[in-house]
């Protein structure tokens, strides 16, 4: 049976298809260093793996729960906004959903119709602009003016059109690990509300940022901001949690309500073990989330210095949350006598086994993802592998 058209188009994720080259490597027997995944290398703590035990032992877990999401759960969600952007949401402007990725295809579904175009500034996560294809929309790249990925109000101006439904806000930034100032945000929050364009706000790296960085949450700017934003984070970065599928989204009541009634149609309710699991992370005391935090930017710290160090390798700022790198490589493409940065990225794979991402996949081809979501042995080897294959190539 024929694919429809509309599903033919859609692009695949943006490490698909390289982890399965590089899982394919690994399942031979290869030694292959993986920096290509945008997940925590840590394991559930413990805390939370015991609530979900306790849940499926007491039997509370093995019946449906509402669609949107434990009552429980979502005053848990409200309390750590509360805590976190220091705003006021009531029970009908959250919904849980399963993860955060859903929570944004949600979205979309909602608030589009075909021809609604919705802005996203580059680099940016392949899936929201697959996710806008599939909600019959049109994304925008916005490329920023400036040397720091981040975009202004004039960068946005420039491609606004009288069809342009939302604007997507990433920070910090999946896979610059950029984080947008409160003055910045305050002026893109102000923009959208004088141009009645939604924002989507997507705060999943809120509570991974390092060396004195601090995060603003568009949300905490003002009554207006607040009321033209959709929130949308979850439990995956902050908790280890990415096999548990827990997101959330807080913002107008008729589009929560709205994408509670898609949900119900596509999946029905999250696993309910897993939003047990989320309720002990939310209302537990932060510690292991602390420890995870610090362990990123102890890594960071090391690492970073060493990229920079590659030859070909530029960064314009260092990274400031998330837990991604995002040089780029042009210099290092040519040097090494390749046309595209993806033949380097799969020469940097198969001859010295270490998996990055290609930045084509986040509208920047001339640059690359590195994630540093894994241990420091690992990194530090990543880099001499790297530093080897370099210095061999460019000879």
């Amino acid at each position: 049976m024929a694919l429809s058209r509309k599903v033919q188009q859609v692009q695949p994720s943006a490490t698909l298809a390289m982890s399965s080259k590089t899982k394919e490597m690994i399942a031979k027997g290869i030694d292959v260093i993986n920096l290509s995944i945008g997940e925590p290398d840590f394991t559930t703590p413990k805390a939370i793996g015991d609530a979900a035990i306790a849940a499926i032992n007491s039997g509370k877990a093995s019946f449906y729960t509402p669609a949107g999401g434990l009552p429980e759960l979502k005053t848990a969600i409200r309390a750590r906004i509360k805590a976190e952007d220091g705003v006021d949401y009531r029970q009908n402007q959250v919904i849980v959903t399963d993860g955060a990725k859903f929570a944004l295809f949600l979205i979309f579904q909602v608030i589009l119709n075909p021809g609604d175009n919705v802005l996203l500034p580059e680099p940016f996560w392949v899936s929201y602009s697959e996710q806008v294809r599939l909600a019959g929309g049109q994304p925008l790249a916005i490329k920023a003016s400036g040397k720091d990925h981040k975009v202004t109000v004039a960068d946005l101006e420039q491609m606004r059109t009288p069809q342009t439904q939302a604007m997507v806000i990433n920070s910090p930034q999946n896979p610059s690990g950029l984080l947008y100032t409160a003055e910045e945000l305050r002026e893109l929050g102000n923009w959208a509300v004088a141009h009645d364009i939604l924002i989507v706000a997507d705060d999943i790296y809120s509570n991974l940022v390092y060396n004195g960085n601090q995060f603003t949450s568009l949300v905490s700017l003002g009554e207006a901001i607040k009321k033209q934003t959709l929130l949308v984070t979850g439990v995956s970065k902050t908790y280890a949690m990415t096999g548990w599928r827990i997101g959330y989204v807080l913002g107008d009541p008729q589009i929560i309500k709205a994408m509670n009634t898609v949900a119900s149609h596509a999946t029905g309710n999250p696993a309910a073990v897993s939003q047990y699991a989320a309720l002990a992370g939310l209302n537990g005391d932060q510690k292991d989330a602390e420890k995870m935090r610090l362990a990123f930017e102890k890594r960071l710290n090391l690492l970073y210095p060493k990229i920079q160090s590659l030859p070909g390798f530029e960064i314009e700022t260092k990274p400031q949350g998330a837990f991604y790198i995002f040089p780029k490589v042009k210099q290092a493409v040519a040097q090494c006598g390749y046309s595209t940065t993806e033949e380097f990225v799969e020469a940097l794979l198969e001859e010295a086994h270490v998996a990055v991402v290609s930045g084509r996949s986040f509208g920047q081809p001339d640059y690359i993802r590195i994630s540093y979501a894994t241990d420091q042995e690992s990194l530090d080897e990543a880099y001499k592998r790297t530093k080897d294959f370099l210095e061999t190539k460019s000879k």
